[in-house]
């Protein structure tokens, strides 16, 4: 079955393109737009995406708080034109599994929408030198002291998952059953008092787990930025759309 997206944006210029874009993916289906944040939690619940991309602006956050308790199957992707370290710390600790600026292009949208569905956390390209800053703030020191309340498996798995692996990655590399990791999982959450992954990777990182000794500092993980030359996003496709639709005389769907 492919990937059911939900689309919430007040502004039917980018759903159109957000549309377009996620449209020509043979494994991705949306299966419907929201452009009233009052309605972003009921129609979430009633539709059960795989994947929600979402403006907060629209919604807020704590709308995304809300649907980690209404519907907490669904992937949260924040899609903002707000590059504000206020605005990415609200969205992991809201609970959002990724979080891309409105200026992404087509590849990395789409490589987003498939890698939360599947567990993955995923932060843009062009915010790796913010969020890198963020998640090696002096405070997370990496002491030997930290997390002391988890056992030796329980902080090799959240290692793996501060370095960005999905559960059946961490399952493959531990040589452990899926349910197993899930287990893991759920009881780290719990001792470190979290609701989310990105939340327990912000805390992991800043502690110094989830860092590939091999790659420069700061580096975000989960994030390979697509290669030059890609074509260039959303607008593209919706100046073009939005030109042929007039052309035509039609209106776009909200």
């Amino acid at each position: 079955m492919p990937l059911s997206v939900l689309l919430c944006d007040d502004q039917p210029i980018l759903r159109y393109g957000l549309r377009t874009v996620l449209a020509a993916e043979p494994d991705i289906e949306v299966v419907g737009e929201i452009d009233d944040g009052a309605a972003v939690v009921r129609e979430t619940v009633a539709r059960q995406p795989d994947v929600l991309v979402l403006d907060p602006q629209v919604a807020g956050f704590a709308g995304i708080e809300e649907l980690r308790e209404a519907a907490p199957g669904v992937a949260v992707l924040v899609f903002t034109g707000q590059d504000l370290d206020a605005t990415l710390c609200a969205a992991v600790h809201a609970g959002a599994r990724g979080y891309l600026l409105k200026n992404a292009d087509d590849t990395e949208i789409v490589r987003a929408v498939r890698s939360v569905a599947a567990g993955s956390t995923v932060f843009g390209s062009r915010i790796h030198t913010r969020l890198g800053r963020l998640l090696t703030r002096p405070a997370g020191s990496g002491s030997a002291t930290t997390f002391t309340h988890l056992t030796a498996r329980e902080r090799q798995v959240l290692d793996l998952v501060a370095a960005g692996a999905s559960n059946s990655a961490i399952s493959q590399q531990l040589h452990l059953a899926g349910k197993t990791i899930s287990n893991h999982i759920s009881t780290i959450f719990a001792k470190l008092r979290v609701s989310s992954r990105a939340e327990a990777i912000v805390l992991a990182r800043e502690a110094g787990l989830g860092r590939d000794p091999n790659a420069p500092a700061g580096r975000a993980p989960t994030w390979t930025p697509p290669a030059p030359g890609r074509s260039p996003g959303p607008r593209a496709a919706m100046d073009g759309g939005h030109h042929r639709a007039a052309a035509a005389g039609m209106s776009m769907r909200r």
